[in-house]
């Protein structure tokens, strides 16, 4: 087949991943000449870079813990190039600047565990779980969050891809994304009953496991999710008790085969041997863990897991409302759930990451900055940690320590500002009023540029 140098470059910026390009001149339709994203349709071109100066009254620098006063961010494009003290910073000529020294500027905050797609209703159609998915999507960037791993695509398929790709290339603004496609489900887990195609893929043995680690990677999966242990129940002395999925060779499997790929592995457990099980396969990321004991707790320490509690997700009154009514309000799996919260994050080594959940359910989209109390005040973490997690910590485990999770010379200029000091009030992070994506000012709600 040949490619015309238009097919070509449309190629390329698929294959690549590349911004939206200019078409070939000369230009015969209306207007100034568009750009071209990689799917072939036009589009308004994107701003050209600028130099922007940001003045920062106080600057929580995430890697150290601690909050510095009167700082200034240099940025030009997309990136940060200087970043100093008031007075040790030259402005750049010409370059705008971002008034914040009323405000606490923070790196942008990293959701690790959300969902963009609403669970697929009855009646919903593929167009409006797509609408709902870019709504969602718009919502978390809004309200701070500038990166994000998305953790299932709740019976969408491989739509999650498009969404990623669409934001990468320009068509909408949206967080930086990784996504988890449709997951993985052991064919003796209830849930695979009614998995269709587009919910998850369905295994019952290791070849089969390694063969659907292939699949998702080849569709543009991220991350691989897995779900190594089921439901939780109490016995009749109040013993929390969890289904056991995927047996461990199986388990192996599939964490071997996706690390095989370069990719990583995210596990929902709530605990148990399926959750002991993903700890010994090595499971990136242990999601949930209702029920982790010290011994599993330490064995993630010393292989340097990950662990994402998605507080608020599973303390919401609905849990309660559950085991009301399948124990008569005997037995609560809320407080074994935030004892098990609070000792991980009290182990040397655990790095808690700052997960969600949100998912159009339970969980509206743009109201995440809940998890940051939830960890401070559930999980009893210190402020300052607490941040960390939903900063730095989370871009280590995304594999984007370089790119995103402070504010440095060389990272994504990815922005976000409140009025008040969050290290003495968590909730102010409820409470952004300024958003920066890669240079781009989304909301400013605070400074004033000139």
């Amino acid at each position: 087949m040949r490619l015309t140098s238009f097919g070509l470059a449309i190629c390329l910026a698929g294959i690549l991943g590349a911004q939206p390009a200019l078409p070939p001149a000369p230009w015969r339709g209306a207007g100034v000449t568009p750009c071209v994203g990689a799917d072939g349709g036009i589009l308004s071109c994107p701003a050209a870079p600028e130099l922007v100066v940001v003045r920062a009254g106080r600057l929580f620098d995430s890697k150290a813990g601690v909050m510095l006063t009167r700082q200034v961010v240099v940025i030009s494009g997309d990136k940060i190039t200087q970043v100093g003290a008031e007075g040790k910073v030259a402005f750049p000529v010409g370059a705008r600047v971002v008034d914040l020294r009323n405000a606490t500027v923070l790196p942008g905050l990293i959701d690790a565990h959300t969902h963009m797609f609403n669970v697929r209703g009855k009646g919903a159609t593929e167009a409006s779980s797509l609408l709902i998915a870019v709504q969602n999507a718009q919502a978390d960037l809004r309200a701070g969050f500038t990166s994000a791993r998305d953790m299932g695509s709740h019976g969408n398929g491989y739509l999650d891809v498009a969404i990623r790709d669409g934001i990468n290339g320009g068509r909408f603004d949206g967080p930086r994304y990784q996504v988890s496609t449709r997951g993985i489900v052991w064919g003796g887990d209830p849930r695979a009953a009614e998995a269709s195609p587009l919910a998850s893929a369905v295994v019952r043995n290791e070849e089969e496991a390694r063969a659907a680690v292939r699949e998702q990677v080849l569709q543009g999966a991220d991350w691989i999710k897995l779900f190594p242990a089921g439901g939780y129940s109490f016995t009749a002395e109040g013993k929390d008790v969890y289904v056991v999925t995927y047996p461990l060779p199986v388990m192996q499997a599939l964490v071997d085969e996706t690390h095989k790929a370069g990719k990583k592995a995210a596990c929902h457990v709530y605990g148990g041997e399926g959750q002991r099980n993903a700890i010994v396969a090595g499971c990136d990321t242990i999601e949930h863990g209702f029920g982790l004991d010290q011994a599993q707790v330490d064995m993630m320490a010393a292989k340097g897991l990950f662990y994402d509690p998605t507080l608020v997700r599973y303390v919401e009154p609905y849990m309660d409302d559950n085991d009301e009514k399948n124990t008569k309000g005997k037995y609560r799996i809320v407080p074994i759930f935030e004892r098990a919260a609070t000792m991980a994050a009290a182990t040397k080594g655990i790095k808690v990451m700052l997960g969600s959940g949100a998912d159009g359910s339970t969980y509206a989209h743009g109201t995440q900055a809940l998890d940051f109390e939830a960890l401070v005040k559930r999980a009893h973490l210190t402020t300052a940690r607490a941040m960390q997690s939903g900063t730095m910590v989370n871009a280590e485990a995304m594999g984007w320590g370089d790119r995103v999770g402070s504010v440095e010379v060389g990272k994504f200029a990815d922005l976000v500002a409140v009025t008040g000091d969050p290290l003495a009030d968590i909730t102010e992070l409820q409470r952004v009023k300024f958003v920066m994506k890669g240079g781009k000012v989304i909301r400013n709600e605070v400074g004033s540029g000139r």
